[in-house]
């Protein structure tokens, strides 16, 4: 706790007010403001640096760019690998676990531990690596690098502990997993295959043990020879040499017979009786032609043969082998049962699949119930236990990409009521026709923490569709999703005209959105440079949707003075309800034709029947002007409590009643100073950067979703720079360390003083804020206020007259009149927040939400229920003054309203600048959370700005994550870490220390079920009568030491790690006693091995020495 006095004379202990260069804070027009009387202020601070510390938290949607799959049948958690390194763990729903490989090399294959609670995986950098899942967060046990040959395929054994490792030079490996080190039985690619054979037979491809006998192994090499190797007497036991190159091979649970998927799209089926030629061959999708040869198709990737109880047709699942004459063909899984044939096509091409199987062992009837098919851009489980095949709905988030995410919202502690309500009238829309049968994925367990409350992200994509989820508890599930694009008519091919070259393939692009969740009022910024606001409705409704034109207009021929310019708002006819109303622009000398007064896009003009949901009440739209395409809409605000809405961009400032669908205010920036412009606007030329003006706002946004997607032509606040040296800020990009791409990282030039308006002839409103504050200093109430905070680090109070009476506020128009206040900061404005004089946040005036399409009650009518929180109710004792927290894009003030005297000033960054800034609630306090453009999150206390946590946390920051980075209340945060997939993190120690409470247990001990018993006859017929063991066979005993140059054994990091992080449980402990085991383990082994080399030598000492005696037993003394 902490006591500040502070004498309001725009002194501060955390640096110096006004070190030089710009006006000093505080004052209407760049001039000192009179020295206010003292004042004591009592702020108790309760926030320290120990309260904050960065976490992930979870990572949801679909794993960008799979590469591989795997499945744990008795646990049931399934593991996919990515091409940058990561793994993903998914088991019941809640159960939702992300590990990165630090190499960041692809993982080529991934292989369980089957009931072990461990995962091998094999990754590019032809490195193994040993998870162990007996933790909430897996870590790296041992790992072993391969340093000449190069990783292509491995084979782990049920219930075995030598994995085979097969490489591109042809030779098969076997690595101890409990030690991680190679055996020193290899199987080299000269010994597999005959010695008369002249050519390579190319990289393994292929591995597996008989089903009938384990000592035997099955190689397939890439160029089309098999080989069975018998690991006893380490020979092949026989060969085989086909013509067509081999994909994958799968083994019938018998033993007998396995099957082959090729290149040519044909599968073979040899017997183990006659391997000489395969006694079948089918070409699945290829037709006879009428020469009787068969057509060409594309290759079988995979194949998997599996037998079932019921049926005496066994199931045989590929991906591939469509003839070559089908072009344009999505890809296809078939699925063959006996003589039925089912094609299932894909959206997607199919990385992996997996066909899901009760038994854990090969040599039992496999009784398949489910199939895995890991797309490039979705996951899909298909039922094989009903003849229809339909797939499986599936729990986890997998489709937040279904259209690439352009904007991200994040909303912690929402009223209780929320999430059932758009989850009830979400449900209605759901898709139907999915299995009935349980999830397969059903392992690990998961339980709701104890520290929960309300949370939903919602997140706009560019086909203009939003989506609703909640994220209470550290999961997603998907509430609601709404289409603003059936707002507007759609556009005829002749008729897109100029529009097109705005807003290229994706016109409804979700740009920003809105939301005050009290009253349930949503609002959405698209590309065209069009807003559309929403209203909840449990009812459906037959409405017209009401249509505004803005036309907001910057000219630069003119040279800006104080003479120039009048405080004279445009205000529009209160009595004119039209839809179409369209006020003149204060600079306007172009007559409103056709030609230039259009929009980009055409709002719907007949009565609509809209579900129950959001409905679309009102859309704004700004015009082309001069045949120019309005520019991007920068800033949003809306208001419940006060009916309005306010945007802005590169132009000016428009507000608009939504009440009464009227335009209250448009204009430029320009004029919204009057007489206190602190600056001297210098001439312009009118056509100089008319054509560079729009793409300007929209440089560095690339397409973030794939190379072949065009540009989503989209603003971000922070990036609403307009200059006419276009030249310098590409040179500075040049030069920034972090610009060797600019698609993926940025820079920026900035004049550090920003009375240097020269470069800069365009002044862009970047942030908005409706508040109950004071315009002016000499008022003694606070009003109504519109903060606007532009990109040359001015913000204005512009003061508005509501009436309060509901009846009045339908009817009475409401003033807007700019006062010319100014408060100046370093960089771009990005957040602007009020502080009670305790220190408490000041939340904005909303109306509570009542349903309009409701059915009217006589008894009981709908009123306006307003809930205000203005500074004088917040508190007995300072009532008469509030405290406003500004942020820029440098640094951050807070001032005291309303003698507007700066009491605090933090320059947040020299080097850099900011993207991000909110105030937000944590730890029963409020701190200013940054987030910055080199990767540092910070956060300082308020009121004091005192720094309290710099953490370099993303080093690389890419475009995506500057546009969807986003923190919340409770020390969270998000952002878009790959185009498929959110990254939740905290910057809270409470919730750091509860994570290990909230994450799902991968592992949960499970009984390995019991082989089943084959019979007399069969295990007497069948084989299979020695029995094998691989260690004999591969210790060091019989088969000695691999070789150190050929692989290096690495130890993992999460012995201790793991320890330390699942301390908290039962499985902890577990976690704890098997790596001491491990380790205890590989002591005694090294003890055992120097003591082994001990007996040895003595063993030899003492034979010489006996050899000797009795040379010289018999021997003279003089013949020695």
């Amino acid at each position: 706790m902490k006591k500040f006095r502070k004498v309001l004379d725009g002194l501060t202990t955390s640096s110096p007010v006004n070190p030089g260069g710009s006006p000093a804070c505080g004052s209407a027009a760049g001039t000192p403001s009179a020295t206010p009387t003292p004042r004591e202020l009592e702020i108790h601070e309760t926030l320290m640096s120990e309260h904050f510390q960065i976490c992930k938290t979870v990572r949801h949607g679909f794993p960008y760019q799979p590469t591989a799959l795997a499945f744990d049948p008795v646990q049931k958690i399934l593991a996919i690998g990515t091409r940058s390194g990561g793994v993903r763990l998914l088991g019941r729903p809640g159960v939702d676990c992300h590990c990165q490989h630090e190499s960041g090399a692809a993982v080529l294959q991934l292989q369980f531990l089957i009931n072990e609670g461990a995962l091998v995986t094999a990754c590019a950098d032809d490195t193994l690596h040993l998870w162990n899942l007996r933790q909430r967060r897996p870590a790296i046990l041992h790992s072993l690098k391969f340093n000449r040959e190069r990783i292509t395929f491995c084979h782990l054994p049920f219930q075995s502990k030598w994995l085979y490792v097969g490489t591109e030079r042809g030779n098969t490996h076997i690595v101890n997993i409990e030690s991680f080190v190679l055996s020193g039985y290899v199987i080299m690619w000269n010994k597999a295959i005959e010695l008369s054979t002249k050519t390579h037979p190319g990289p393994v491809v292929h591995l597996s043990d008989s089903p009938k006998d384990e000592g035997k192994l099955l190689i397939g090499f890439e160029s089309g020879t098999i080989v069975m190797w018998d690991l006893r007497v380490k020979r092949a036991d026989f060969r085989i040499y086909y013509d067509e190159a081999i994909h994958s091979v799968s083994w019938h649970h018998e033993g007998r017979q396995f099957m082959c998927s090729h290149s040519d799209g044909s599968l073979s089926m040899w017997n183990m009786r006659n391997t000489a030629k395969p006694f079948q061959v089918t070409f699945p999708h290829g037709k006879t032609q009428r020469d009787g040869r068969k057509e060409s198709c594309k290759p079988i990737l995979k194949v998997e043969y599996k037998t079932s109880r019921n049926s005496s047709e066994a199931f045989v699942v590929f991906s591939g082998g469509l003839s070559y004459d089908k072009a344009g063909r999505r890809p296809t899984l078939t699925i063959m049962h006996g003589k039925a044939i089912t094609v299932l096509e894909m959206d997607y091409p199919i990385v992996d699949f997996m066909v899901l199987c009760d038994t854990p062992y090969l040599n039992e009837v496999q009784e398949p119930y489910a199939v895995v098919v890991l797309l490039e851009k979705d996951f899909v489980v298909v039922d094989l236990t009903q003849s229809n095949f339909p797939i499986f709905e599936n729990p986890y988030p997998m489709d937040v990409h279904e259209s690439p995410v352009t904007c991200t919202a994040y909303f912690a502690d929402c009223p209780p009521d929320i999430i059932p309500v758009l989850y009830s009238i979400g449900a209605k829309h759901k898709k139907t026709g999915y299995s009935h049968k349980e999830w397969p994925v059903s392992g690990g367990t998961w339980t709701v923490g104890s520290q929960t409350y309300p949370e939903i992200i919602v997140t706009g994509h560019a086909d203009g569709s939003i989506k609703f989820w909640d994220a209470t508890a550290i999961t997603l599930q998907m509430l609601y999703k709404l289409k603003t694009s059936k707002v507007f008519e759609n556009p005829k091919s002749g008729d897109v005209g100029r529009s097109g070259e705005l807003v290229e393939e994706d016109p409804y692009a979700v740009q920003m959105i809105s939301w005050c969740p009290q009253s349930r009022i949503f609002c959405v910024v698209g590309t065209s440079a069009h807003v559309i606001l929403y209203r909840f409705s449990k009812h459906d409704a037959n409405t017209t949707i009401t249509s505004l034109e803005v036309r907001l207009q910057c000219e630069m021929e003119d040279v800006i003075s104080p003479s120039d310019t009048e405080n004279t708002p445009c205000y529009s006819d209160p009595s004119g309800l039209s839809p179409q109303p369209q006020p003149p622009s204060p600079r306007s000398n172009t007559p409103d034709s056709a030609r230039d007064s259009i929009s980009c896009l055409k709002v719907k003009d007949r009565m609509i029947r809209m579900p129950p949901g959001y409905q679309a009440e009102l859309v704004v739209q700004l015009l082309w002007i001069d045949g120019e395409p309005p520019q991007q809409i920068t800033s949003l605000d809306l208001n419940s409590a006060y009916g309005l809405l306010a945007v802005g961009n590169c132009n000016g400032l428009a507000v608009v009643d939504y009440l009464q669908k009227t335009i209250l205010l448009c204009m430029n920036t320009l004029e919204l100073y009057g007489s206190a412009d602190p600056f001297q606007r210098l001439t312009r030329s009118p056509r100089k950067n008319r054509q560079s003006t729009s793409d300007f706002c929209m440089r560095g946004l690339s397409s973030f979703y794939s190379d072949s997607k065009k540009r989503i032509r989209t603003s971000y606040q922070s990036l609403t720079e307009l200059s006419d040296n276009q030249v310098s800020l590409d040179l500075e990009r040049s030069k920034s360390p972090t610009s060797e791409s600019r698609e993926n990282s940025f820079s920026r030039s900035r004049s550090s003083s920003v009375s240097s308006i020269d470069r800069e002839t365009k002044e862009a409103v970047t942030t908005l804020q409706f508040m109950e504050s004071y315009g002016r200093k000499s008022d003694s109430l606070p009003t109504p206020c519109l903060w606007v905070g532009t990109s040359l680090g001015l913000v204005l109070i512009i003061p508005m007259s509501i009436p309060m009476d509901e009846q009045e506020r339908q009817e009475d128009p409401v003033t807007v009149a700019p006062a010319g206040t100014v408060l100046m900061l370093k960089g771009s404005i990005l957040r602007v927040s009020f502080l009670d004089c305790g220190g408490a946040l000041i939340h904005s005036p909303y109306e509570v939400w009542r349903d309009q399409q409701a059915p009217a009650d006589p008894d009981r009518p709908r009123k306006r229920k307003l809930v205000n929180f203005s500074p004088s109710s917040s508190q007995e004792a300072s009532g008469d003054c509030h405290l406003a927290v500004v942020c820029s894009e440098r640094q951050a003030k807070v001032f005291l309203m309303p003698t507007q005297a700066c009491l605090y000033v933090h320059n947040i960054t020299e080097s850099s600048f900011v993207l991000r800034a909110d105030v937000v609630s944590v730890c029963n306090s409020v701190g200013l959370a940054c987030f910055c453009a080199n990767g540092h999150i910070m956060t300082l206390s308020l009121p004091s700005l005192r720094p309290l946590l710099d953490v370099n946390y993303l080093p690389q920051t890419d475009m995506r994550i500057a546009r969807t980075f986003c923190f919340t209340n409770g020390g969270q945060a998000l952002y878009l870490c790959s185009p498929t997939e959110i990254q939740r993190i905290t910057y809270s120690q409470e919730m750091c220390d509860n994570l290990q409470e909230m994450l799902g247990e991968l592992f949960t001990p499970i009984e390995t079920p019991e082989a089943q018993n084959r019979g007399f006859l069969k295990g007497f017929f069948g084989g299979n009568s020695q029995t094998f063991d691989r260690e004999e066979l591969f210790g060091e005993a019989s088969a000695g030491k691999g070789s150190r140059s050929l692989a290096q054994h690495i130890p993992g990091q999460g012995g201790m790690e793991g320890m330390k992080a699942a301390a908290g449980g039962v499985v902890g402990e577990l976690a704890r006693a098997r790596i001491a085991l491990d380790e205890r383990g590989q002591r005694l082994g090294e003890l055992e091995e120097r003591t082994a080399l001990m007996m040895t030598s003595a063993e030899t000492f003492s034979k010489h020495a006996h050899e000797m005696m009795l040379k010289c037993k018999d021997k003279k003394w003089y013949q020695f």
